[in-house]
């Protein structure tokens, strides 16, 4: 009897087979496909630069040197003009560094210009009024822009407080503290001359081209080259982009986030410091109410530059960009009689379009 049930379970295993092999064979062999959708030439655009930020700002330089060129004239080429150009942006531009690291990791910093100031103000006081040698006042600056960067840092990490409402507070704290040092007198140039001339270092020019090209104008490019390749052949510039597109998964992958964003604040704190002492060369005096409007200037530079200010994207050239086609467009609108109230509108106009292309290219990653 159980050989009978053990015959019959077989036969019913060999059908199963039998007609599995049979529906196998009948069925289509094809693997799974998908239709590809063909892109139009919008998207094929709107992909290209969300992968390479740095188009946009170097487009609209290239279009607004060639549109004043054309509305000017020869005035606009002339080599002084270009290099007139680069010296006024070259504080903005220092600053912005330090505001791109930050807006990369998808926050902000408010206070860069009290930074920049208070350090601009230690190195003054220290070398002149107090007569320390020069180097010890510009190395005090350094070490007091890390630090006020240092606390920005602390409070976003550590006490998780939102950073444009740390740097906010902390914007009103250092400009307290500039006042109180500098008692709010200005060091004159005669007295910088006197007692610390080499603080002048970043003034100095040569001729280029007919144009003077000063040495703090040769710094900032150098800086730039220098954190370009910070964030983009280190794994400290990989971690700084994990963390501003999802502070979450970085942390999950591995990435200490706290540690990243005290670093980068820190340095940004820094990078302020340092154009603080290219400011005194680049105005030949320190003032306590000098470049009070670098922080709005510096963010208006990161954002027409294609930096994303929701962090993760973006590119430190495109900062440069950004500060030289603010440059070029306060420039030539001059040149060609407009009012300085219509000068602002335009950057304005470039600030509000710059952010409503970032809101467009966001949708790539969504």
């Amino acid at each position: 009897m159980s050989d009978t049930a053990s015959q019959a379970a077989k036969a019913a295993a060999e059908q199963r087979v039998a007609d599995y092999e049979r529906v196998l064979e009948q069925s289509d062999q094809k693997l799974a496909a998908f239709e590809a959708r063909q892109r139009g030439i919008l998207e094929r655009l709107q992909h290209l630069l969300h992968g390479a930020p740095v188009l946009v700002p170097m487009f609209v330089l290239l279009l607004s040197l060639v549109i004043f060129g054309l509305l000017i004239g020869h005035i606009f080429f002339d080599p002084l003009n270009f290099m007139l150009i680069l010296q006024q942006v070259t504080v903005v531009a220092v600053v912005g560094i330090a505001q791109t690291l930050v807006i990369l990791t998808a926050g902000i910093d408010l206070s860069v210009s009290a930074i920049l100031v208070l350090c601009s103000v230690v190195m003054g006081r220290l070398s002149v009024h107090y007569g320390w040698p020069w180097e010890v006042g510009v190395l005090l600056g350094l070490a007091v822009g890390t630090a006020c960067g240092a606390v920005n840092g602390f409070l976003v990490t550590k006490v998780r407080l939102p950073p444009f409402i740390v740097t906010l507070g902390t914007l009103n704290i250092f400009f307290a503290l500039n006042l109180w040092f500098s008692n709010s007198e200005t060091i004159q140039n005669q007295d910088l001359i006197a007692k610390a001339s080499p603080l002048l270092f970043f003034g100095n020019s040569f001729k280029v081209f007919g144009g003077d090209l000063t040495y703090g104008s040769i710094f900032m490019v150098l800086l730039f080259f220098g954190v370009w390749y910070m964030l983009n052949r280190t794994a400290w510039g990989r971690h700084v982009h994990a963390v501003g597109d999802d502070v979450d998964a970085a942390r999950l992958a591995g990435i200490q986030t706290d540690r990243t964003l005290l670093t980068v604040y820190a340095l940004a704190g820094l990078i302020c410091a340092l154009g603080a002492f290219v400011m005194i060369g680049r105005v030949g005096s320190i003032s306590p109410n000098n470049g009070q409007t670098s922080n709005l200037d510096s963010i208006t530079a990161v954002v027409i530059g294609g930096t994303s200010l929701f962090g993760g994207r973006g590119s430190i050239f495109g900062t440069l960009f950004g500060a030289l086609i603010i440059g070029v467009f306060v420039n030539g609108l001059a040149l060609y009689g407009v009012d300085v109230l219509w000068q602002e509108f335009a950057i304005g106009v470039l600030s509000i379009t710059a952010v409503a292309l970032d809101q467009w290219l966001r949708r790539v990653s969504q």
